[in-house]
């Protein structure tokens, strides 16, 4: 029986994760600064650590029969106007997580270690670019913060898996949704914000976009993230893979698709605010090597997510 630390496992990406690996027939340990939100953890240990400290850190990462492999998910990070708005603390506590979690792997000598990076380390594009390949990172121009230490994190666990014999595994994930992935309190991310908004509003209303509607996204559904993470994981596709639906569209169709879903008229109201890059468009080929290719499309993830989101709203009005 293979054995797994996953970090970040009481979040959104890192919960669905253990249940992927609990499936693959692993024992795995999760760990975070808090406990899963929606549904119990999996995992057949569950510890909480700050990851920030070292100490703690170590703890994790100890145990007497050690972990055949490592997942790192564990990050301070949100949508978009979180990533404006705390840029200095995502930089600090996220540089501190990445840090002990590269150096205490490499002093428990793990053999793989997989790193979730992120698609803000791009630099911003125009609608019908070219697609970047993931050596079009360099030179190097993240949009924000997040992205740039996004960058040398990946850096730095290439780095210690040169000189430790680390397998090194890294995505650089586009933007996931899917149920019991954060809707409310300002780090959700447009498809669940969107959700939300839409949930919250009666048929006919408006609701708030930032921006004018025409940004370009990849969306990508959860399994579909944590199927690529776990093919990249036993692979030997070397270096950072980027793992994204190919279906890129709008925010403003986005909303269109949301609306359909929930059998609503919805008005778009556009207003000033954090928008980020203006479009993505990425190669996948590296990724499609492991075998692995998207199976939601934007629509089909949507319909599984929006109910769920207009649950927890009307859970959230009952109280």
């Amino acid at each position: 029986m293979r054995r797994a630390l996953v970090t970040g496992a009481g979040g959104f990406i890192a919960h669905h994760l253990v249940k992927r690996l609990k499936r693959e027939g692993y024992w795995v340990r999760g760990v975070d600064i808090k406990s899963p939100e929606y549904s119990p953890t999996q995992a057949d240990d569950f510890q909480i650590f700050d990851l920030r400290d070292m100490e703690q850190c170590r703890k994790a990462l100890s145990d007497p029969q050690g972990f055949d492999e490592v997942f790192n998910l564990a990050a301070d990070m949100g949508g978009m106007g979180f990533i404006h708005s705390a840029e200095c603390d995502i930089m600090r506590h996220n540089a501190l997580i990445n840090s002990n979690m590269t150096a205490g792997a490499a002093e428990k000598k793990i053999k793989r270690y997989f790193f979730s990076s992120s698609a803000c380390v791009y630099r911003d594009m125009k609608p019908g670019a070219p697609e970047l390949k993931e050596e079009d990172a360099y030179p190097a121009l993240p949009d924000n913060e997040y992205g740039w230490e996004k960058l040398y994190a990946e850096r730095m666990a290439l780095a210690f898996g040169r000189k430790h014999g680390m397998v090194i595994r890294i995505a650089r994930f586009q933007n996931c949704y899917g149920p019991e992935g954060t809707w409310h309190g300002g780090r959700e991310k447009a498809p669940a914000a969107i959700c939300r908004k839409v949930a919250e509003a009666e048929n006919g209303g408006a609701i708030e976009i930032w921006g004018d509607g025409t940004a370009v996204r990849s969306y990508t559904y959860v399994d579909d993230m944590v199927d690529g993470i776990y093919r990249l994981m036993q692979s030997q596709v070397e270096g950072p893979a980027n793992i994204g639906n190919p279906e890129y569209l709008t925010v403003s169709d986005l909303v269109d698709i949301v609306a359909e879903i929930a059998k609503k008229k919805i008005k778009k109201k556009f207003v000033d605010g954090p928008v980020g890059v203006l479009s993505r468009n990425f190669s996948n080929e590296k990724i499609y090597r492991t075998g692995w290719q998207a199976q939601f499309k934007l629509k089909n993830g949507i319909a599984i997510t929006y109910p769920w989101i207009e649950e927890q709203v009307k859970k959230l009005r009952s109280r």
